[in-house]
């Protein structure tokens, strides 16, 4: 009997949910994203503004909308100089070892000891605010994990036969990591790569909510809650639906990455 992969396919379904309505807020929402009307402030979710209003009368979907973009586009950055970064580093010190594997690992190992999110605000503090500024420093940031995921895995293929085989055949070291040994680490490095998307959207949010992070008048999750918290109780639609979709993105993920471990085991 078939056994499906429900964590991944649930995953898959919601994400790609998301993901559609979020490439379309990008050109078209149903009210602008920016346009005030104090007729229509805090107004309760009805058939014309199916998420309510905001304080400001903003439609609060089409602000969803435009601003999923928003940490989407946050997250996939960070994600990928994490990624970028760390498999240099975390191949060239798996492959060759040495003193430069050990300072390198100590290295991350210090800063995996300290919160993300602390060495974030403290990143910030010296770049200042904003979109690419909090794309930098949360790139930086998943640099460690990803070097230390690729690492552990180069290490564990390195003396596989079929790298021994390679060696044989004449290749160079560097086509030896890059042909012949990443290949094999890709369902890892997608399963790395889910966990930090989730960490990125959650950071993202930490800093917007916060204020450091995306800036007005771009709509953003985070920033979103914190301009609801003052309106929680007469208009709790604001800071709810803005808080849902940031768990289903994250469930999304999770779901993916737990999919892909299957895989993987």
């Amino acid at each position: 009997m078939k056994k499906y992969n429900y964590s991944l396919i649930i995953g898959l379904i919601i994400t790609i949910v998301i993901l559609i309505i979020t490439i379309i807020g990008q050109f078209w929402t149903p009210y602008d994203i920016t346009g005030m009307n104090s007729m229509l402030k805090n107004q309760p979710p009805s058939l014309t503004h199916i998420m309510g209003t905001d304080n400001f009368g903003r439609d609060v979907f089409s602000r969803i909308m435009n601003g999923c973009g928003t940490t989407f586009f946050v997250a996939v950055c960070t994600v990928a100089i994490g990624a970028f970064f760390g498999i240099i580093i975390g191949s060239l010190t798996g492959f060759y070892g040495g003193i430069l594997d050990e300072i390198v690992m100590r290295v991350n190992d210090v800063l995996l000891s300290f919160p993300s999110v602390l060495l974030v605000l403290i990143f910030i503090s010296f770049i200042g605010t904003g979109k690419y500024k909090i794309i930098l420093a949360l790139g930086v940031m998943f640099i460690p994990s990803f070097a230390r995921i690729v690492r552990s895995e180069v290490i564990r293929y390195k003396s596989q036969e079929f790298v021994k085989s390679a060696k044989v055949m004449g290749a160079g070291n560097i086509r030896i990591i890059f042909v012949h040994i990443l290949p094999n680490t890709v369902v890892s490095l997608l399963t790395a790569a889910a966990i930090g998307f989730n960490n990125a959207v959650l950071a993202e949010a930490s800093m917007s909510y916060l204020g450091l992070g995306v800036q007005p008048p771009d709509p953003s999750l985070g920033r979103m809650l914190s301009e609801a918290q003052a309106y929680i109780f007469n208009a709790p639609w604001y800071a709810i639906w803005p808080g849902v979709v940031i768990v289903l993105i994250i469930l999304g993920f999770s779901l993916i990455s737990e999919g892909l471990r299957a895989i993987r085991n």
